[in-house]
């Protein structure tokens, strides 16, 4: 399964809103977790099974907890079962299509 997830503090009390500390505390359990990952300016996805990836997930969140009275998280899964790779298969399957090409 690919999970897309994006996980931030709310009430941190920082004048300036930033919420990078509490994000970067999260990725790090994501990275180090040794599932398949990547993140970007808005989401962060891994890949696995199922009872791995929401761990992880709980664990991120968990973390992010520690920054602010609340948490918010937005996640976003694509079940499908038998296929591993997906992270970057999905994303070279689109470009070939951009690109005109037929060989994915």
């Amino acid at each position: 399964m690919l999970v897309a997830f994006s996980v931030a503090p709310n009430g941190t009390g920082r004048a300036d809103g930033s919420v990078h500390d509490a994000v970067a505390a999260a990725v790090k359990i994501v990275r180090d977790s040794g599932l398949p990952n990547r993140t970007t300016s808005m989401f962060t996805e891994l890949e696995g099974e199922w009872d791995e990836v929401f761990d992880v997930v709980r664990r991120a969140t968990e973390a992010v907890g520690e920054y602010g009275s609340r948490v918010s998280l937005v996640l976003k899964a694509d079940i499908r079962p038998g296929y591993v790779g997906e992270l970057d298969a999905k994303v070279d399957r689109l470009e070939a299509a951009l690109d005109g090409r037929d060989d994915l």
